[in-house]
């Protein structure tokens, strides 16, 4: 059994890890840590798992566990491992933003890779160290790599795309809470998202020069998932687009692509991303739907998990959506 160490147990990622390990056959969680909890029941702040697990949050890490899930804020996961010292044989996966950019990846002598299977599958495999991708990053580059890796990534990108409250994590603020997200929509941060960095870099790797990327994130008056549409000049017809996809994915056991239109339901509460793709004119609209805090993170994180340690890719990650 895989001993697993969770660090930060009390957000929503952390959540979500701890439902996926306690049904996961390969592993063992060891220990959910946080910082606000500790000595309370994992159940008071997750009682989604009541009946599941009498785990309590501790203070205490274990440094020797076979794989550490960091579930840290943005920056918080340097502190974190310049304060505890894992043993050389400890798998660390990374769900901050901290070391997904190719001038942050080497940290204290470790070398993170980028943990998006669907592009780096084998560097994953021999990997120690992963830096899991972001939520909006993910749902984009699945569904723009197939195109740079036919280097027809010529032109400028459109990418219009809408997630769920829980993408801005369980501390309330201003645009999240029920009253102010409730009926509502809304754009932020136009043209200069974070996770831009990482999109362009993994585009880049398979197509040197590519199109410029125009991003506007939208807030969803719903809870989990991302549907984004991506839209750019294509000169081929529908069905060679179609080729080009299911080629680039045919080994990709989470990512489907769809003949009929999609919509977000059909991946929530799942690992999958699903890909429609629509030809009007000479514009290719390609749209992508993930769960973000599955796909988005954990459930990516665990997939990740799977392939390092040699196990089935989909092993624990075999969930299925409810649309009704």
């Amino acid at each position: 059994m895989i001993k697993a160490g969770i660090i930060g147990g009390s957000g929503y990622t952390g959540g979500e890890l701890i439902r996926i390990l306690l049904n996961h056959p390969a592993t063992e969680i060891d220990f959910v840590f946080s910082t606000t909890r500790a000595g309370k029941k994992v159940t008071t702040a997750h009682p989604d798992l009541l009946g599941t697990t009498d785990l309590e949050f501790t203070g205490n890490v274990n440094l020797d566990v076979n794989v550490v899930f960091l579930c840290l804020g943005h920056g918080n996961s340097t502190a974190f491992l310049k304060e505890h010292h894992f043993s050389e044989d400890t798998v660390i996966i990374d769900l901050s933003n901290d070391f997904r950019l190719h001038a942050d990846a080497n940290f204290d002598g470790k070398q993170f890779v980028y943990g998006l299977p669907e592009l780096n599958k084998s560097d994953i495999e021999n990997a120690q160290y992963i830096a899991n991708p972001g939520c909006f990053a993910t749902t984009i580059q699945l569904a723009l790599l197939p195109l740079a890796k036919a280097n027809l990534l010529k032109n400028e990108v459109h990418i219009n795309a809408v997630t769920g409250s829980t993408g801005a994590g369980v501390s309330p603020s201003a645009t999240s809470h029920f009253s102010w997200r409730n009926n509502n929509v809304s754009w932020y941060k136009p043209f200069t998202h974070q996770h831009l960095g990482e999109i362009n870099e993994s585009l880049h790797s398979l197509q040197e020069n590519t199109g410029n990327l125009f991003f506007i994130p939208n807030r969803g008056n719903f809870t989990r998932g991302i549907l984004a549409t991506s839209y750019t000049k294509f000169d081929g017809s529908l069905e060679d687009a179609e080729k080009i996809y299911k080629e680039f994915y045919k080994n990709a056991v989470f990512t489907q692509i769809s003949d009929e239109p999609i919509n977000l339901k059909q991946v929530v509460n799942t690992n999958q991303c699903h890909i429609h793709l629509h030809k009007h004119d000479d514009i290719l609209l390609i749209t992508s739907v993930i769960d973000n805090l599955l796909k988005g993170a954990s459930g990516q994180a665990v997939q990740n998990m799977n392939l390092i340690f040699g196990l089935e890719e989909s092993l624990g990650l075999n969930l299925k959506a409810g649309v009704f």
